[in-house]
């Protein structure tokens, strides 16, 4: 504990200082431990009997192995298979998309060549009447023009939808025969 002295009753602002005390020490007693050594422990030696097992099991055995054997056969040749078959959808519907793709960009160069040629019949017009007429004929021509763009364009979608539909058709009347 620490204490305090005052120093006088005439100095009652001064603060008190405190005394220094050592403290006690405590030291835990030291006890010596025993060392353990692994080397006075053998491991217990489980011995199997040695027995023969059957010929009727160890046949069974044989089959089941050679059957998940072929099993294994199976399903990887499946599997490469049906890789083979997405590379090759995959490689279809690339190219039909892209094919289709083009149409439309060849579609629209057409459509704004017809449009761009009618703005210029529009400006060299000398009536309203004359502008009615080739506003009229371009309207009838382009909406033929449309109709046959849209024919052609959903028969090219189509095509390609059957193309690359048809080698997964295949591959599953292929894999459910094998089934």
């Amino acid at each position: 504990m620490a204490e305090t002295t005052s120093t006088s009753a005439a100095t009652p602002k001064s603060k008190p200082k405190p005394v220094a005390v050592t403290p006690s020490v405590f030291e835990m007693p030291k006890f010596d431990m025993p060392a353990f050594d692994m080397s006075k422990f053998e491991m217990p030696k489980f011995e199997m009997p040695k027995m023969e097992m059957p010929a009727a099991f160890r046949e069974l055995a044989e089959k089941g192995i050679a059957q998940a054997k072929e099993n294994y056969e199976k399903v990887k040749n499946a599997a490469e298979q049906a890789t083979e078959v997405l590379e090759e959808t995959y490689t279809t519907a690339s190219q039909g998309c892209s094919g289709y793709g083009l149409k439309v960009i060849e579609t629209a160069r057409a459509n704004s060549n017809a449009a761009f040629d009618l703005f210029g019949e529009l400006l060299a017009a000398k009536s309203y009447a004359e502008l009615v007429e080739k506003t009229t004929a371009y309207m009838r021509a382009q909406f033929d023009t449309l109709t046959a763009q849209a024919k052609e364009l959903s028969e090219h979608a189509q095509k390609v939808a059957t193309e690359t539909a048809e080698p997964i058709k295949d591959s599953i009347s292929t894999f459910s025969k094998a089934a």
